[in-house]
């Protein structure tokens, strides 16, 4: 199962992040589910992660992360940086096919399974099939308007739905600060 776009970003103290709910199945891009949620509040409402690639390596992942933030008392680098070791390191885990974004109120991040843990130089990342473009949209929008974080997330993916066909406009978004 593959085809997502997530969006993610922060501006004036808010952090937003976005996922749109179609899941596509095998080699025919069938669509399978219309309604996913890929975008999720974890570490008592503080931090949101949100995924591209395999659901259920995904959602290993998501337990996984949620378990270093706790070791790690909620410090998000510390935890990304422990599970992008485990990840590549592991044996079964490396065969995990997904990326996560995560972010606080303070720091967005991407992990992936080669052991990487990037921080943008903007404070904005999307990853996915339609990643490309809700970069493009939402990079627009913080740029060229005052739209607020929540704003901007969900109205980049709305464009994305309109561009790519692995992304929908059944879009979850979700806020932390302020």
């Amino acid at each position: 199962m593959h085809g997502t776009t997530i969006v993610a970003l922060r501006r004036d103290g808010r952090a937003a992040m976005a996922g749109d709910g179609q899941v596509t199945l095998g080699e025919t891009h069938t669509i399978v589910k219309a309604k996913a949620r890929k975008v999720r509040r974890i570490y008592h409402g503080r931090v949101l992660a949100g995924f591209a690639g395999s659901v259920a390596d995904a959602f290993t992942l998501f337990d996984k992360f949620e378990g270093r933030l706790e070791e790690s008392r909620g410090n998000l680098m510390r935890a990304a940086v422990e599970l992008a070791k485990e990840w590549r390191t592991d044996r079964v885990l490396r065969r995990l096919e997904a990326l996560l974004l995560v972010l606080d109120q303070e720091r967005l991040l991407l992990l992936s399974g080669n052991g990487e843990v990037i921080e943008p130089d903007e404070p904005l990342l999307a990853v996915g099939s339609g990643g490309a473009y809700a970069l493009a949209a939402a990079r627009a929008l913080l740029r060229h308007t005052s739209l607020d974080a929540r704003a901007i997330a969900e109205e980049a993916l709305r464009i994305t739905a309109g561009i790519c066909v692995f992304t929908n406009d059944e879009i979850v978004v979700e806020e932390i600060g302020g």
